[in-house]
This record gives structure tokens, C-alpha cells and sequence, in this order.
């Protein structure tokens, strides 16, 4: 027998032989049928996932339709819809995430292959560091108001008891399950996984509306103080003062413990509305990564680690804006504490911002001229948390702009050419102007792919090698090309460091001008309200709600700006 193999032709080769053209049709029509079939399953994958989001956002936004009829027809008919029923329905509502999260950490995340990736870019510490300081601000808040409410249990409802402590089980949980799970990319039970995290999203913003539109307290300290200026001027009560209301017979007896309850809670009341603000921004992120698969491509090679290496006037410049901002924020509580702050302190604290503010948008707008300069490309990979972090910035600056035209409106109208209306007008302006160049310059940033130093003049320098290697030349020629490219990559590297150098100062010393004017309303400087110009030409009510809606809103523009302004400082 032959060594040889010899090859019989089957049918199917005799078939493709006689008739080469149909078969290439066939087999792209094979082809064709298999990538229309995996197209089809990621189509119904990305239908499936689109309908969950739709159903769940839908049960939200019900659930917020309803939250804010009882909280308006609470504020317009306090005869049929009282606080008290506001309160019986976010407790239900509190109740409810309570369950769930209970849920999602004893059953859902402990699933097999519930958390199989894990979103890098969400939950950064910063922001959960913001949680558990502003949640424990909000517990206390909730002891001072149980307190408040137990001093004066004689004229207060048992409601007002019971909301707040569930309040105090409802953060407590809350916040643990943000620390330990913001980064989860669940990969089960999706539909009732973005259910549950809409309805407690639903219900963060429901507390924030009813913090930001429930004035109870506030007029009951109000009333309280009217009376205190009533009887150190020995005018005597009118029979029926406008400020007369059910809250008059219900006020806080002289004693020291019931003083400290009321102060308390005054102090702490930004911090709650900050503290749902922030819980919204984790729980929206984990929302969206909702059945989501990370690639190994999507993750960075090298990390970006915070170095304060090469930044020297920045930090400089922003820790004098800081002390200087201390001292004046001092100064301002000190006076602002009495009953008749003078006019000087407000000139001072109007003075420092229409320095400071100038200053910040100047440096944002050289720091947006730099980002075109250097012509580094854009990272267009998808990224749920600097979506919602540009989203977060633009709208949060709305609550600052907000005001400020509001101000501008009242102080247009009645007499701009007073000292202390002329400071009040141009901080204004200034804020919206400083607002819009520093939103400008940080999403911008954010938008710009980290490239770690170096990184591009190695690859150029390997290219080079091998474009040598593949050259014969002389060992002479050699030396001189690669002197001639040592001289260009140093030249290039000298630029880059320096527009990197640029921008990190100028990021550095944003985010130290963010952490003053961060800490100065947080803490209880509110010229706005306190200069008593808007409060007069709008009313206490109106202005309350403005401030109560605008200064939450600022003051998480400013906490979130110092988090985008660091990552901008990171990645130059």
C-alpha cells in the first residue's frame, strides 16, 4: 500500500467546487446569522435593563408626586393636611427602605455571583467620609429634636417623638449600607434591586423637601425673639399681631436644657439636608450600575494617587484665603450672635468674598485657557459617577445662582446705592460669575484622560529603538539621532510639566477657596437672611423657603466642588 493519503471529496466539497460564489454568500449568511442572534440577545439585555429602569423611575417618581402633595397642601391647608400626617407618611416610607436595606445585606448582596464588579470610580472616600459626618450631624439633630419635643411633650404630639427616632434608625442603616456597598455592580435581582434603591432615593428627597419647606421651629424662635425685643423696648403685646399663630403657646420655657435643644438643632439644620443631598448623589450611581459589567479595559493601568508634590503658590494662596476666612467667619458669628449685628461685621464678611471670589474665577478661567492648551484627550470611556458628578455640579450651582438673583431683584428694587445693599449686590453678581467659570474648568477637567507622566515619551522612545534597529547606519549617525530625539522628548516634557504645574495649582488652591466658603455657611454665616434687606421685600415665609432650598444646594456645590476640584489636581 501507497504511503500516501489519498483525499475523497465529500458532496458538500464537490457542491462548493462547482459553484464557488454561492458559497461565499453562504458562509457570510452563517456569519451574518450568528452576530444577528448575539445582537438580538444584547438587544433584549439592554430592553430588559431600559424597562427596569423605566418601572423603577416611574414607582419613583409616584412616590414623589405624592410626598409633595402632603407636603403642599400641608404649607397651603394646615387644616386638613398637618404635620403631623407628613410625618405618619415619610415614617411608612422610612420603614419601608428600612426593610429593604435589611434585605439587600442579608440576602441579595450575599447571593452567588450577586457582586461580581465592583464601580472604581463610585464611592470615593471623600464622599463617604461626607456621609457618616453629615449622618452623625443628623442623628444629633434627631436627639436635639427629641429632647425639644420632650421638654414641651404638654403642647407636642407623640409623632413628634417617633419620627425622629425612626430618623436615627433610618441614617444609622442608611449609612452603613452606603460605606460597605456604594461600589456594588449587582448582578441579581435587578428589577427589585433598582425598586428599592429609587424608593429610598424617592424618599431622601421627600425629607430634603420637607427640611427645606418646614419652618415650624424657625418661626417659633422668631416669634420668641419678637417677644424678647417686645419687652426690652416695654412695648406692650398687640391684641393681634401678624406673627401670632398656635406656635406662640407652645414655646420653649426658660431653662437651660430646652436653650440647648433649640440652639442645637439651628446649628445642625443644614447638615440634614446636606446629609440627603449627598445619600441621593451614592444611591443614584448605585442605580445605575445596576446590572452593569465592567471590562478589564475600563480599568485604569496606573491609579492616580494624591502626591503635594510640585504646587507651591497654590497651597499658599489657599491656606491664607483660609485663615483669613477663619477669622473673619469669627468675627461674623461673634457680632451676628447679639441681637442687633452691626454694620460693620457685614462689611467685612461682604468685603472678604468680593476679594476672594474675583480671585477664583480668574484662576478657573487660566485654568480652562491651559486645559485647551495642552490638547489632552478626552476620556470617552462610560462613567455613571462623572456623569452624575457633572449633573450634581451643574444643578447644585442653581441653588447659589438662584439666590443670587433673587437678591439682585430685591436689592435693585428698593436702594442699590446703600453701602451695605452696594456690597450685598456685587457679591452676587460675583458668585454667578465665579460659579460658571469654576463648573467651566472642573468639568472640563474631568472629561481629560490621565496620562501618568512619562508614560508618552516611553512609548515614543521604544517606537524609536525599533525604527533604529530596523536601520543600518553608522555608530556616529546613531549617537546624533538619538541626541536630536533626547532633546525633543525633554523639550516636550519641560511644556507638559509645566501646564501640569499650572493646573495643579490652580486646582489646589480652588479646593482650599471651596473649603472655606464651605465651612463659613455651614456653619451658621447667613448674611442673606441675617441682614434682613431680601427678608423684608419678599417676607420671612417666601425668603425662608429661598434660603432653606438655595443654601443646602450651595453648600453641597461647594463639599462636591472640593471632591471634583482634587480629582482634577490628581489627574493633571
Amino acid at each position: 500500500m501507497s504511503d500516501k493519503k489519498v483525499s475523497r471529496p465529500c458532496r458538500h466539497c464537490k457542491s462548493r467546487s462547482a459553484s464557488d460564489p454561492t458559497d461565499t454568500s453562504r458562509i457570510h449568511y452563517e456569519k451574518f446569522w450568528l452576530y444577528r442572534h448575539c445582537s438580538s440577545v444584547q438587544q433584549r439585555d439592554r430592553q430588559a435593563q431600559k424597562a427596569g429602569r423605566l418601572f423603577s423611575g416611574l414607582l419613583a417618581m409616584n412616590v414623589v408626586f405624592l410626598g409633595s402633595a402632603f407636603i403642599s397642601s400641608m404649607i397651603f391647608n394646615k387644616v386638613s393636611i398637618t404635620l403631623a400626617d407628613v410625618w405618619i407618611l415619610l415614617s411608612i416610607l422610612k420603614v419601608l427602605c428600612l426593610f429593604w436595606i435589611i434585605y439587600y445585606l442579608l440576602g441579595t448582596s450575599r447571593l452567588p455571583h450577586a457582586v461580581l464588579y465592583r464601580d472604581s470610580h463610585a464611592g470615593a472616600i471623600w464622599i463617604r467620609g461626607s456621609v457618616l459626618l453629615f449622618g452623625s450631624c443628623s442623628i444629633l439633630l434627631n436627639v436635639f429634636h427629641i429632647g425639644y419635643s420632650t421638654v414641651l411633650v404638654h403642647c407636642k404630639s407623640k409623632v413628634e417623638i417617633l419620627f425622629p427616632s425612626i430618623g436615627i434608625l433610618f441614617i444609622c442603616t442608611q449609612a452603613y449600607f452606603l460605606w460597605h456597598h456604594s461600589k456594588d455592580c449587582i448582578q441579581v435581582q435587578h428589577n427589585f434591586t433598582r425598586c428599592g434603591l429609587m424608593i429610598t432615593i424617592a424618599t431622601n428627597l421627600l425629607l430634603w423637601l420637607l427640611a427645606v419647606t418646614n419652618d415650624t421651629l424657625h418661626m417659633e424662635i422668631e416669634s420668641q425673639l419678637r417677644e424678647v425685643e417686645r419687652r426690652f423696648a416695654g412695648k406692650p403685646p398687640p391684641s393681634h399681631p401678624h406673627w401670632c399663630n398656635e406656635t406662640t403657646s407652645c414655646t420653649c420655657p426658660n431653662t437651660t436644657i430646652c436653650k440647648v435643644f433649640q440652639k442645637g438643632y439651628i446649628l445642625l439644620y443644614p447638615f440634614n439636608t446636606e446629609y440627603r443631598l449627598v445619600c441621593c448623589s451614592m444611591l443614584y450611581v448605585m442605580w445605575k450600575n445596576v446590572g452593569r459589567r465592567i471590562s478589564h479595559d475600563h480599568i485604569p493601568y496606573v491609579k492616580p494617587k494624591f502626591k503635594l508634590q510640585g504646587v507651591v503658590f497654590g497651597p499658599l494662596l489657599g491656606t491664607s484665603a483660609l485663615i483669613i476666612g477663619a477669622c473673619v467667619f469669627m468675627m461674623y458669628q461673634i457680632q451676628a450672635t447679639s441681637l442687633v449685628p452691626t454694620l460693620q461685621v457685614f462689611v467685612i464678611y461682604y468685603s472678604y468674598y468680593i476679594v476672594l471670589l474675583p480671585l477664583m474665577s480668574v484662576g478657573a478661567v487660566i485654568g480652562t485657557i491651559v486645559h485647551a492648551l495642552e490638547k489632552k484627550e478626552l476620556d470617552t470611556v462610560e462613567n455613571p459617577t462623572r456623569s452624575l458628578d457633572v449633573v450634581l455640579l451643574m444643578g447644585a450651582a442653581l441653588g447659589q445662582i438662584g439666590m443670587s438673583y433673587f437678591s439682585i431683584v430685591a436689592l435693585v428694587a428698593t436702594d442699590p446705592s446703600d453701602l451695605l445693599n452696594s456690597l450685598s449686590l456685587s457679591y452676587s453678581v460675583l458668585i454667578i460669575f465665579q460659579n460658571i467659570t469654576q463648573n467651566v474648568f472642573v468639568i472640563d477637567g474631568l472629561h481629560r484622560r490621565h496620562t501618568p507622566p512619562g508614560k508618552e515619551e516611553d512609548t515614543k522612545e521604544e517606537q524609536n529603538r525599533e525604527a533604529y534597529s530596523q536601520r543600518r547606519v553608522s555608530v556616529l549617525e546613531l549617537g546624533q539621532e538619538i541626541r536630536k530625539a533626547s532633546l525633543s522628548y525633554i523639550h516636550t516634557y519641560s511644556h507638559l510639566t509645566w501646564k501640569r504645574r499650572v493646573l495643579r495649582e490652580i486646582a489646589f488652591f480652588l479646593a482650599l477657596c471651596n473649603i472655606i466658603l464651605w465651612i463659613m455657611p455651614t456653619f451658621g454665616a447667613h448674611p442673606l437672611f441675617e441682614n434682613g434687606m431680601e427678608r423684608s421685600f419678599y417676607g420671612y415665609s417666601t425668603w425662608f423657603v429661598i434660603v432653606n432650598f438655595g443654601l443646602p444646594l450651595g453648600v453641597f456645590y461647594r463639599m462636591h466642588s472640593v471632591g471634583g476640584l482634587l480629582e482634577v489636581y490628581v489627574t493633571a
